[in-house]
């Protein structure tokens, strides 16, 4: 008799409905994007990040670009981009990135970047840099910088966003109560901080959240009294998709109409735009933010 090996069952991922489904990319709006992400060896959010708005944006000519690296100090339970102690970073990646959007003729840009806790100063050169070449390239393209947790090195922020950058945004991604499973090595009231810091700056300031994590509704509304009290005028909420087996599941799907629902409470609390729906991401329509 032959035995045959006991096979573990997984159980299955949930199945994304309907108003979760997009196109494949397409276009030649699309192609000249990523022909000129691969041209200046650039990395984008939307490709480390499995964005699922990535062919609407590549198709209308706008990119997220994501400077020093692709590899991230942070663990987060909820990210694509992969983790562990990056390399030194290349020197000349703002002059690389302000060319691209230079040639993409882009009216509005997005940068980001992954966490680089290792760097004394969090990487805050490189960020200067970047926005102050860009500007230099292509004065009249206004700019979004999504910069990340910087673990209270002040004099580090300051210099991130002292370029002329017009949007600062930093993402508290998820509920108080959540903090330590989705981002563990982040501080939801040091975040808050941060915000406050960019705005007495004289920033316009811009945050995301995710949601089918786990969370309540007053928990959402006490993070956008939270995030109100603490200069924020801009807020983005989407819904969480897995990305891959290793990360956290989705613990819901939450329907249009209540995204519909946070747009309204968040607009009574205050905030001068919110941007709510289920594939809505902190880049995503970025231009109408300002």
């Amino acid at each position: 008799m032959i035995e045959l090996p006991i096979v573990e069952r997984r159980e299955p991922k949930k199945r994304k409905p309907d108003w979760l489904r997009v196109k494949l990319p397409t276009g030649e709006n699309f192609k000249k994007v990523r022909r000129l992400v691969d041209q200046y060896q650039l990395h984008t959010i939307c490709q480390s990040g499995n964005c699922p708005n990535m062919g609407e944006c590549w198709g209308a000519g706008t990119a997220t670009f994501m400077i020093l690296g692709n590899t991230c100090t942070r663990s987060c339970s909820f990210c694509a981009v992969k983790t562990g102690r990056p390399p030194e970073y290349d020197e000349d990646e703002p002059r690389r990135v302000a060319e691209a959007i230079q040639l993409m003729q882009v009216k509005h840009a997005v940068i980001t970047s992954v966490n680089r806790d290792e760097r004394k100063d969090r990487g805050a050169e490189i960020w200067y840099q970047t926005v102050a070449l860009t500007k230099e390239l292509s004065p009249t393209t206004t700019i979004e910088t999504l910069i990340p947790d910087v673990r209270s090195n002040w004099e580090a922020l300051e210099r991130m966003i002292s370029a002329d950058q017009e949007v600062v945004s930093h993402n508290m991604e998820t509920v108080e109560r959540l903090y330590r499973k989705v981002r563990p090595q982040a501080k939801y009231k040091r975040s808050l901080e941060q915000i406050q810091r960019t705005k007495d700056y004289g920033k316009r300031t811009k945050s995301g959240i995710m949601v089918g994590l786990g969370e309540r509704d007053e928990e959402v509304y006490q993070i956008m009294d939270d995030l109100v009290a603490h200069g924020c005028d801009v807020l983005t909420i989407g819904q969480y998709l897995q990305p891959t087996r290793m990360h956290l599941e989705v613990a819901s799907f939450v329907r249009p109409e209540k995204f519909a629902e946070y747009k309204a409470v968040g607009l009574s609390k205050g905030f001068a735009f919110v941007e709510s729906g289920p594939l809505v991401r902190s880049s995503y329509h970025a231009e109408r933010h300002l």
